[in-house]
């Protein structure tokens, strides 16, 4: 004859695991309560800026805003394309954007690998010079880097815009990061071989450091395309802007700012930045989980 002591210890076991697994599954639901209101809180923005770009001049200035268009109108993209120069400025924007990447790709990784492979005299040095850059502020920079750029003739050139950040200490402290986690093996082997630290960084090292180099191009094509306040200053022909330069010009007038054109601008800039991550976001993620704090 069986006591009720007994039947409740035989089925305690799959009691306790039932309620660990309803448990788990409470906690699951609230990481993803807790994901989808930090992917409103990031997403929420960008969707708003999308659905506006659709909206009239008279449904955008509304007090409370609305969130769908009442009224959907393409008049904002189409004044986007046909007032201003788009194609222009967007040409613009892509070879200085192109133009400052492939020139912080290239330098910023071979100051990255003498840094990190190679023992030379104020390597140190110099490494404390590239961490000093990081902390000084770009605005500081301003004036300077404008006396310069006037002192070379290059001012409302597309050098003026590209050679102030072809190498970047971020960029230089990047890749130093990454190609520490080379093996020395493969270098030392390479030169038992007879192989010159050209060749070496080309066939070695470069290969293995094309996560650390995508992740680099990212970060620096979002700040060159983004970029708005040093194009300002040392651009004057309307034909040489950039695409934030010309929206910011054209778009903000004296008494009131075309938020219609202003949105549909946004998402013009933003269209690219979404397609180069996605196309390199394997790499970049990548890129970051490799990539330690070593010294």
């Amino acid at each position: 004859m069986t006591t009720p002591a007994v039947e409740a210890a035989r089925h305690a076991p799959g009691v306790l695991v039932e309620a660990e697994r309803a448990e788990g599954t409470r906690r699951v639901w609230w990481l993803y309560a807790l994901l989808l209101l930090g992917l409103l809180a990031v997403a929420g923005p960008f969707l708003w800026m999308i659905l506006s770009s659709f909206k009239p001049q008279s449904e955008l200035v509304r007090v409370p805003p609305t969130w769908l268009p009442e009224t959907w109108t393409f008049s904002n993209y189409d004044r986007l394309f046909t007032q201003l120069n788009f194609p222009r400025y967007f040409f613009n924007s892509v070879f200085v954007a192109g133009s400052v990447v492939l020139a912080n790709i290239v330098f910023c990784s071979m100051v990255g690998y003498a840094l990190a492979k190679l023992n030379f005299v104020g390597k140190r040095l110099i490494m404390l010079l590239v961490l000093g850059t990081l902390m000084v502020p770009g605005s500081v920079t301003v004036i300077p880097l404008f006396v310069l750029m006037s002192k070379l003739g290059l001012v409302n050139t597309y050098w003026a815009v590209i050679l102030p950040f072809a190498v970047g200490p971020f960029g230089v402290f990047l890749m130093r990061q990454f190609m520490l986690g080379i093996p020395n093996d493969l270098l030392e082997a390479a030169r038992v071989d007879g192989a010159s630290e050209f060749r070496i960084f080309w066939k070695v090292v470069v290969p293995l450091s094309w996560p650390g180099m995508a992740a680099l191009g990212i970060i620096t094509f979002l700040g060159s395309w983004n970029n708005f306040l040093w194009p300002l200053i040392v651009l004057t022909d309307e034909h040489m802007y950039t695409l934030p330069v010309a929206l910011g010009t054209f778009a903000i007038g004296q008494h009131q700012a075309d938020y219609g054109l202003l949105m549909a601008g946004a998402t013009a800039l933003v269209i690219p930045i979404v397609v180069v991550f996605l196309l390199l976001q394997r790499q970049f993620t990548e890129s970051i989980a490799n990539t330690g704090i070593k010294g």
